[in-house]
């Protein structure tokens, strides 16, 4: 569960994709982002509700500046508040008017230098799920326990393998359910696709790297990725910035 502020002028950030929940608060401004196909726009008092693995980028709509917080919530943590049992919900309006969800994500990004602790994590995840489950306003079809166990056992084996050569093969084995009945489960209940999740986890550790004082190249065979290009690449597409510029930006947090 990642937390963030931005702050810019103009535009922030090229179009990319997260395979996590984006949620955020409009702090000051106006914020504006392509998404599905539209411009969007967010005033303060709004809250942004992107899906995961919905492209999306980011700009500040006036003159004055944008700031606004997010919480990059994993699609497991909603899961698990529906104990798996149905779909993801999709919420169709990326920018919505609910106290109650507003509420929820301000206890979690009020103070971004310190961690909330478990208890405060617990009961705003709830919140915010049912309110996703409320805003989505449709019956979610459910997920059968066969499928729900696979998706589960394939998820744990890609956390595992983040830096292995995974092929179709090996979640086969590891499932018992072919590759494409796996690869629309795993996209209901995950919200991504498989290939996806690995390489967000590739990300993700790659990231870490970087924070710990290894160079990109060093980061990049270290994750599983061919080469630095490859490493960039995907960086972009999912962050919408190179990893170097946001190592500075974490240096300078």
């Amino acid at each position: 569960m990642e937390r963030m502020e931005a702050r810019f002028h103009g535009n922030g950030f090229l179009p990319h994709r997260h395979d996590t929940y984006a949620l955020g608060l409009t702090m000051h401004g106006v914020q504006t982002f392509r998404y599905r196909g539209r411009p969007r726009f967010s005033q303060p008092g709004n809250v942004i509700v992107l899906h995961p693995d919905e492209v999306h980028d980011g700009a500040a709509g006036t003159d004055v500046g944008l700031i606004y917080r997010m919480i990059y919530l994993p699609p497991t943590l909603v899961a698990e508040a529906f104990d798996h049992r149905t779909a993801l919900p999709f919420v169709a309006d990326p920018v919505v008017s609910d106290p109650a969800l507003r509420h929820a994500l301000s206890d979690l990004l009020v103070d971004l230098d310190e961690q909330p602790d478990d208890l405060l994590i617990d009961d705003a995840l709830a919140r915010i799920a049912a309110a996703l489950g409320r805003q989505a306003g449709v019956v979610r079809e459910k997920v059968q326990p066969v499928a729900r166990l696979a998706v589960l056992a394939a998820r744990d084996y890609l956390d595992v393998q983040v830096a292995s050569n995974v092929t179709s093969e090996d979640l086969e084995r590891v499932t018992q359910l072919d590759r494409y009945e796996l690869a629309r489960h795993f996209r209901r209940l995950l919200g991504t696709s498989p290939h996806r999740y690995l390489v967000m986890r590739r990300l993700d550790h790659g990231k870490e790297m970087l924070v710990s004082g290894s160079s990109l190249a060093e980061a990049a065979l270290g994750s599983g990725f061919s080469d630095q290009a490859h490493f960039s690449r995907h960086f972009r597409n999912a962050f919408g910035l190179p990893p170097g510029r946001w190592l500075n930006l974490q240096r300078n947090v």
